[in-house]
């Protein structure tokens, strides 16, 4: 989350045009560092726990695992059809709200999977902010004398928002059942 928050967030300050690169980069970078740093730490972690592994939960390990892929993979084909047509109809300014909702879909059948409620909210926050950027906000303006790509700008900052969101609550997850794991161990 950490790592896609931080791209989302780029996409955003690209919407800006080069108004205020520094003062949000910078401060998105830290953000995104933290999450993938705790993030790593937390697997490191959850490693020294236990490391045994039946059968059983090896398979069922592979078989979720192949999901995943199969989700992300259809995910990133779709962003690149969306982007194929979005660049061969010469509406890129619709790429990223259409890539919103699908990463706001895929989602779904993650939190199906791996049993994470909170997905279920991350993608229907996504699908709803691309819904809403796509029917209510022009798709540039200006901000002062500047002109920005407003769409860019709230999917971009928006879906930043939400994923970092997810992920911190997803790291307190992590935290508190690493916690009960050491308890019982």
């Amino acid at each position: 989350m950490g790592f896609f928050g931080t791209l989302w967030a780029s996409i955003g300050i690209g919407g800006l045009q080069g108004l205020g690169l520094y003062w949000l980069l910078i401060p998105s970078l830290l953000i995104g560092s933290l999450f993938i740093s705790g993030g790593v730490q937390l697997i490191k972690a959850s490693r020294a726990v236990s490391s045994t592994m039946t059968d059983t939960d090896s398979r069922y390990m592979k078989r979720t695992m192949k999901r995943f892929g199969m989700i992300f993979g259809l995910e990133g084909a779709m962003i690149g059809i969306a982007s194929g047509l979005c660049g061969a109809t010469d509406h890129m300014d619709v790429l990223f709200p259409v890539m919103a909702f699908i990463v706001g879909a895929h989602f779904f059948p993650l939190a199906h999977l791996f049993r994470i409620r909170i997905h279920y909210w991350a993608g229907t926050l996504m699908c709803v902010l691309a819904g809403i950027t796509l029917l209510t906000m022009p798709a540039r303006g200006t901000w002062g004398q500047h002109r920005i790509v407003i769409w860019w700008v709230s999917v971009g900052f928006g879906s930043a928002l939400i994923l970092w969101a997810t992920g911190a609550a997803i790291w307190l997850m992590g935290r508190r059942l690493l916690a009960r794991a050491r308890k019982t161990a």
